[in-house]
């Protein structure tokens, strides 16, 4: 993982104090640069100014003792000097004559009078009035005495700058101190303000989370911050958009509902044709019966035409509940659930003179870990959809088989083909604007069946005209695995 994208991955509540500390360590390095920078310079100048000060003065007093070579007079120059200078730190003065040897020096000890000077110390010298050497905290400076515009001897002078470099790291600390501390002050406040100012968000994310879950709650006034117009404003507008997608789903119900009662009164409407067939033979074996009733032959047969015209009330009946009956819809998925769907829609293909084409692999399931009554009103709801847009005289198709842990079913008409926007309600992530002004909306029933088994729909044309609509359902034990996953 690169760097930006672990940065990125901090929270912002953290991230953004640790980009103030970052600043405020650099902003406090560049500060700090710039104030040591100035003090080295003052210190400079002012140890020049010393330097040139006490030169001068020594320079004025050792002059008549150059001039007459008089060392005790030299010697007692530089005593007079080194009492007066105390603030300039002064470790050794060396006076030299023309020649370059030594005529008086403070330590007459380590620099014998009319010794040669040692070479180094010509050497020691910069372009400025002081030269400092960092290593030994020693300053060195040299003032040449002329008379009368001829050169008759040489000051050499060491001080000690201990001192200034004790005042810069003094300085130093200080400023490490004062920085860190600050450092540490702005990142708590920073901490805490961005806390503060997040916390609104953390309260909208909270609410989206769940939203996504499925547990879309509005935001109560008690959240809603008061002094807060553009906090609030966003708020108000979340519990705006809760408010619309209520109001949406619960319309959709509503027409998802009416649809269910259409589609139902259309079958009842069919189911009391098949029902009133056999009333009319029944109430005429009653008849043949009552009149016929002592003759053998009459009775044994309008007795089994009673029966069978019975059996087929009770089929047709039990297929309607055994679709629209709720505490039927958690047993497993069987082939009689198909063989029901087809009862219950051969009204509708009888009106429309429409035949079913079926291809139901009967020997490769009995009954599969699916609930079955979903499925079967899904079923329906695609065949009545393939009968509504098949003209009369047409085919519908069905195909079922089941194979990989799935069950797949086919249902195919012989319409002009289905729509971008009504095909999406099936396909796409979001239904889309058809179901929001109530178009297809048992389609719409059918994918919200398919997406509560863990299922997926596919829509495609067929070659020979029309579109076929799949489904493609896991069973339970191959959806758990794959939600587990």
């Amino acid at each position: 993982m690169s760097l930006s994208k672990r940065l990125r991955s901090i929270p912002v509540s953290y991230r953004v104090p640790v980009i103030v500390a970052l600043l405020m360590v650099i902003i406090s390095a560049a500060i700090s640069e710039r104030v040591l920078d100035r003090l080295s310079r003052t210190q400079k100048s002012y140890l020049d100014g010393l330097a040139e000060t006490y030169l001068d003065g020594l320079s004025s007093a050792v002059v008549p003792a150059v001039l007459r070579k008089d060392v005790w007079e030299g010697y007692d120059a530089l005593d007079r000097s080194s009492t007066s200078y105390e603030a300039l730190s002064p470790i050794e003065t060396i006076v030299t004559g023309a020649d370059g040897r030594v005529l008086a020096a403070t330590d007459p000890t380590r620099m014998a009078t009319f010794s040669r000077l040692p070479a180094s110390y010509l050497d020691r010298y910069g372009p400025g009035i002081v030269t400092i050497d960092e290593a030994t905290v020693t300053g060195f400076a040299k003032r040449d005495l002329v008379y009368q515009g001829q050169a008759i001897g040489a000051i050499h002078a060491t001080f000690d700058v201990s001192h200034l470099f004790a005042e810069r790291r003094e300085i130093l600390v200080t400023l490490l101190v004062t920085n860190s501390v600050l450092a540490i002050l702005f990142s708590l406040g920073g901490f805490l303000i961005v806390r503060q100012m997040i916390a609104p968000m953390r309260t909208l994310e909270n609410h989206m989370r769940s939203a996504a879950h499925g547990a879309a709650e509005p935001i109560s006034s008690s959240q809603i911050p008061a002094g807060d117009s553009e906090v609030a404003g966003l708020f108000r507008g979340y519990n705006t958009l809760v408010q619309a997608e209520r109001e949406r789903a619960n319309f959709a119900m509503q027409l998802a509902e009416e649809e269910k009662l259409s589609s139902l009164g259309r079958l009842a409407s069919g189911m009391a044709h098949e029902i009133n067939n056999p009333l009319g033979g029944l109430f005429n074996a009653l008849d043949t019966l009552k009149t016929h009733g002592e003759t053998p032959g009459v009775r044994d047969t309008s007795i089994s035409l009673i029966e069978r015209g019975l059996a087929g009330i009770r089929d047709v009946v039990e297929a309607a509940l055994a679709t629209y009956r709720p505490e039927q819809s958690h047993r497993p998925f069987s082939p009689d659930d198909l063989d029901d769907v087809r009862l219950l829609l051969k009204p509708e293909l009888r009106r429309k003179r429409q035949r079913l084409d079926w291809d139901v692999a009967w020997n490769e399931f009995h009954e599969l870990p699916i609930r079955g009554g979903p499925v079967r009103q899904a079923v329906l709801n695609l065949l009545l959809n393939a009968s509504s847009v098949t003209p009369e005289g047409g085919g519908l198709s069905l195909k079922a088989d089941s194979s990989g842990g799935r069950l797949n079913i086919e249902i195919g008409d012989q319409g002009p083909g289905m729509p971008t926007d009504i095909a999406g309600i099936l396909v796409d992530a979001d239904p889309g604007p058809a179901v929001r002004a109530g178009r297809g909306l048992g389609l719409w029933m059918v994918r919200r069946v398919v997406d509560d088994l863990g299922g997926s729909a596919t829509i495609a044309a067929k070659e020979d005209g029309g579109t076929a609509v799949t489904l493609t359902i896991p069973f339970e034990g191959e959806r758990t695995k794959a939600n587990a996953a």
